[in-house]
């Protein structure tokens, strides 16, 4: 299939509707029927203001998140008119790629 890799980069202590802000990604995802979606915690990273975020073994707060899916065109415009709706503020990159499962039915 083509289509797009949505990446949403965001951090730890960021939330939405009482829900930190990752998660809430990966749930909504999951109720507009996208097929999948990956949180990815990172180390470190910077962002646009140029301060470093990082995760500290006391202080997960400021710990940078990755939220990463493969989606059609039309899922792709789906979650982000919701997304704009919904008055979200997250920075993503919209990415064209090739996707799709090798092997058999799983089970």
């Amino acid at each position: 299939m083509q289509g797009y890799q949505l990446s949403f980069f965001t951090q730890q202590d960021r939330s939405h509707k009482g829900q930190p802000l990752a998660h809430w990604l990966v749930e909504e995802a999951r109720r507009l029927g996208i097929g999948g979606a990956t949180l990815i915690p990172a180390s470190e990273g910077f962002g646009h203001h140029r301060r470093l975020h990082s995760a500290h073994f006391f202080e997960l707060a400021d710990q940078p998140l990755e939220v990463v899916m493969a989606v059609t065109a039309e899922e792709a415009d789906r979650l982000l008119e919701h997304l704009r709706a919904e008055g979200v503020q997250v920075f993503y990159v919209k990415a064209p790629v090739e996707f799709g499962m090798l092997g058999g039915p799983e089970g």
